[in-house]
């Protein structure tokens, strides 16, 4: 979004003049787009945004950007939407010779200087496209980062979502939460690639970028984990869209797209039909409180104009295949950004995702031509979505009809003609052979970040607390991005390399049973005791029809009633023998309230509530196996 000074636009008078300043600079970059001198042509060149996470020793985010960047000079270093998040824009390369290697280069210096900052501050620094360890408590307004944008586009996008963001997101696991501002946006995080071309070619190699997108990020999805769901092989893509939806139902039912999407067709002719239908379809979020220049009164000048009503409105609407206006006060280009690429497993990795984006433009723009001629753009939404679902595991539909998988598309046709492109380009050979062998390899073993995490959280499965498998999920992140080595040669993360800890079991939300049976009051309590019987519990909730919890059925209630007899003809009612209106606890009750409050009140159990729907049950066992867990943690020498 850039670092303008933005405001609120909150009345019709401030509304309407960025609005005619935005439809002035359209103008301006249709006549700049001819311009033969102050746009430039003839030269490639290649850029990058990399996003990082910051974690406390106990690996859970840590908001402490602003004071991370108040400490250092680097320019490259800015600030994101969430203080435990920070960004670093690299240095444009021109495309090829050693760019690929210039560029792993570029990041391991920068990235070097944001841990040494974050160790002064108790933090690491951390690439994943969501962090295992982020806890919706996390995403509150505290946590944003204090800059007037931010909160004004908040204030908005909020206000236009009717109040609240509804994200459902269904995987291996399923994901429903409500949230009551932007925050949750700040659970991604990317590696954005950027490529320049000219403004004659830009329809053209925009529409490749579009297709090639897909199987680029096949190989590459590193975000299968969002709020202790296993969700999507690149969460990042659905969470995204959904994060920032602020639709109301009347555009839902007439097909609108949301502000965060892959775009509804081919561009014809030029990029100004881009920014065009992004001003018709979406409203303007954020205004700016410093006097816009006359983009028509630089060009008399013969200067190149900024258009910073434009960019600013580009800046909130957000394309997985972005276009970008630029200049250095001298002449502008354009670029394409891609969004969709996650940040990490490691630089090598990432280096190795751009390398075949690049080699796909590069060699795709001879091999296939127009492929708005050849290619149907739903095929090419559908290959995205299917990619960011299942990762390696997508099939395609490519060129001509035929399908493919992933990996065989990849194999078979990809990866050559990135070859092709990378070497056309005069992309040094030891870089291409170095960067592609990272993407061969991936394919080959399967291993992509989120299929590694996949495979360490099915190791870990029944061996600690959840909170404790995604700890030891960051902590093996950390270590292997240290080593280097790319992600297909990681070993998987276990709870034994990184010892029990207490605090893994500081609340009941870290450790509950959220695989729960439930009863309804007008249920038969046959059916309770059937539950009880067939599922070896010894406690089962009662809830309503809106899943708030009204009762308990117990093992010593249901004995109580055989003691009285059971009489076929008259049925009794699970509502007639539950214990009503139970003592519940929420995810956050500290682990040792819980105890006490299981001791106080004689409990055998206790429900846990959030929101006024049940979540989760805490028992005695479930207490009797933290107890076990900590005893370890205190021998091991890990408690706290």
């Amino acid at each position: 979004m850039g670092e303008h000074a933005t405001s609120d636009p909150t009345d019709d008078r401030r509304i309407q003049a960025f609005m005619r300043a935005l439809l002035r600079d359209v103008q301006a970059l249709e006549q700049l787009l001819e311009d033969p001198v102050r746009m430039e042509r003839g030269i490639r060149r290649i850029g990058a945004e990399q996003e990082l996470f910051l974690v406390d020793d106990k690996l859970w985010p840590n908001p402490v950007a602003p004071a991370l960047l108040a400490a250092t000079t680097d320019k490259r270093l800015t600030t994101e939407l969430a203080q435990f998040n920070i960004e670093a824009n690299l240095s444009p390369l021109k495309f090829g010779g050693k760019c690929l290697s210039a560029m792993e280069a570029e990041l391991n210096e920068v990235i070097g200087v944001v841990k040494a900052e974050a160790a002064k501050l108790g933090s690491q620094a951390v690439m994943a496209g969501i962090l295992p360890t982020l806890r919706q408590e996390d995403l509150t307004l505290e946590n944003m980062t204090p800059k007037p944008r931010y909160h004004a586009l908040n204030r908005a996008t909020t206000e236009m979502a009717g109040g609240h963001f509804h994200v459902i997101v269904k995987g291996l696991d399923e994901l429903d939460v409500r949230h009551d501002n932007v925050m949750l946006e700040a659970c991604n995080t990317s590696f954005q690639i950027h490529f320049q071309v000219a403004p004659e070619e830009f329809a053209r190699l925009y529409n490749l970028a579009q297709v090639v997108t897909a199987p680029v990020l096949s190989v590459a999805v590193n975000s299968p984990l969002l709020l202790g769901k296993r969700l999507w092989r690149e969460t990042r893509v659905a969470l995204f869209e959904r994060s920032l939806d602020a639709r109301t139902s009347a555009e839902r039912r007439r097909g609108v797209t949301p502000r965060v999407s892959f775009g509804r067709n081919w561009i014809r002719e030029s990029v100004a039909e881009i920014f065009k239908e992004d001003i018709s379809r979406y409203r303007v979020l954020l205004g700016t409180e410093t006097e816009l220049e006359d983009p028509f009164e630089v060009l008399k000048a013969g200067g190149v104009p900024d258009l910073t009503a434009l960019r600013l409105h580009n800046g909130t609407v957000y394309r997985w295949n972005r276009p970008c206006y630029g200049t250095d006060g001298k002449v502008a280009h354009l670029r394409i950004e891609n969004r969709a690429l996650p940040a990490g497993p490691t630089v090598v990795d990432e280096v190795a995702n751009a390398a075949f984006f690049y080699g796909l433009m590069a060699g795709g723009a001879e091999e296939y031509g127009d492929v708005a001629a050849s290619f149907d753009f739903d095929d090419a939404h559908n290959n995205f979505t299917a990619a960011a679902r299942h990762g390696l595991k997508a099939q395609f539909t490519w060129f001509g009809g035929e399908e493919y998988s992933a990996p065989d598309l990849i194999r078979q046709k990809l990866l050559p003609l990135a070859r092709e492109g990378l070497l056309h380009a005069k992309v040094d050979r030891g870089d291409i052979d170095r960067y592609l062998a990272v993407i061969e390899a991936r394919v080959h073993t399967g291993l992509t970040g989120a299929e590694w995490a996949y495979r360490s959280l099915t190791g870990m499965r029944d061996k600690g607390s959840r909170d404790g498998c995604q700890r030891a999920l960051v902590g093996a992140m950390i270590e292997n991005q240290i080593e280097g080595k790319p992600c297909h040669e990681w070993p998987l993360a276990t709870l034994s390399s990184r010892g029990a800890d207490r605090a893994d079991y500081q609340t009941v939300g870290q450790f509950m049973t959220t695989n729960l049976f439930t009863v309804r009051p007008g249920d038969l309590v046959n059916l309770a005791a059937s539950v009880m019987d067939w599922e070896h519990v010894r406690h089962v909730p009662v809830e309503d029809k809106h899943g708030a919890i009204v009762g308990l059925v117990t093992h010593r209630g249901l004995l109580r009633l055989m003691t009285r007899g059971l009489n076929d003809d008259e049925p009794v009612a699970v509502r007639d023998i539950m214990k009503p209106n139970p003592v519940t606890v929420s995810p956050s009750t500290p682990t040792r309230e819980a105890i006490e409050l299981m001791r106080t009140r004689r409990a055998g159990c206790l429900p846990v509530v959030e929101d006024g729907r049940l979540v989760g049950i805490v028992t005695e066992s479930d207490l009797i196996r933290v107890a076990a867990h900590l005893l370890d943690a205190f021998l091991e020498g890990g408690a706290s």
